[in-house]
């Protein structure tokens, strides 16, 4: 299957927090669009991966994913190297994204920043002919995707560019709360395991707020902010209104 947009995220949630709305909104314009977690997110202090995954995949049906995977990287503790970038590099090939979606450049979760630089890098080895890769006993072709965009997570990043999710916003925060044992939830099970920076109603708060102030700043109500390590290139003007 051939995917218009890959999202790969450090952590299950992740795609959800930062650019849920964007996936919904290219979605509704026919692209398909999937979504990969490297780890299963084993290190957190609340639930388990058991629960993660099946948190995942409840948000993998609210947000109509074409497909959604799980690298099973070591939580914490991958790294950017060649054996790593050759496993992204073997989903690149296969689902052949024009657009590839990842972490934040920089953040106060260290997996974040590392998940970004790893994800960028795979995306160049995966355009050298080179590099030989295989997927079930056959060799894959060469390919890089034309845009990958690092969405911005807590620490606030002045974005390159802004997506207009607007209508799509009740529905992005329907998947984050798809991960009850990670976010605050009221009357949830989880609600008896130990605080963390994610799971008080704090955070939730923040989410608004951020979606809110992105939005504000191209004149809508939600919006989903984005960076990018290059020139951005138009031919019409009008593309930017």
């Amino acid at each position: 299957m051939k995917l218009d947009i890959l999202v790969f995220a450090a952590h299950p949630d992740d795609a959800e927090l930062c650019c849920a709305g964007t996936i919904l909104a290219h979605e509704q314009k026919g692209r398909k669009i999937g979504i990969i977690d490297l780890t299963r997110g084993e290190m957190g202090t609340r639930g388990t991966p058991e629960i993660r995954d099946k948190e995942a995949e409840k948000s993998a049906g609210i947000l109509s994913l074409s497909v959604r995977e799980n690298l099973g990287l070591e939580d914490m503790f991958f790294v950017n190297d060649k054996n790593h970038q050759l496993k992204l590099v073997q989903k690149i090939r296969q689902y052949q994204p024009e657009i590839v979606l990842t972490n934040a450049l920089t953040d106060r979760h260290p997996d974040h920043p590392r998940a970004s630089k790893l994800a960028i890098d795979a995306c160049f080895v995966s355009g050298l002919t080179k590099v030989k890769t295989t997927l079930n006993g056959q060799e894959q072709s060469a390919w890089r995707p034309v845009g990958v965009y690092s969405y911005i997570q807590s620490n606030y990043i002045s974005p390159d560019f802004v997506v207009d999710v607007s209508p799509y916003w009740a529905k992005k925060m329907e998947a984050i709360r798809s991960f009850e044992s990670q976010f605050y939830t009221p009357n949830s099970d989880s609600s008896d395991e130990p605080e963390t920076f994610v799971s008080s109603p704090e955070f939730m708060k923040l989410i608004e707020a951020r979606g809110k102030e992105f939005g504000h700043s191209i004149g809508v109500a939600y919006g989903e902010g984005f960076n990018v390590q290059r020139n951005l290139g138009l031919s019409n003007l009008f593309d930017l209104i």
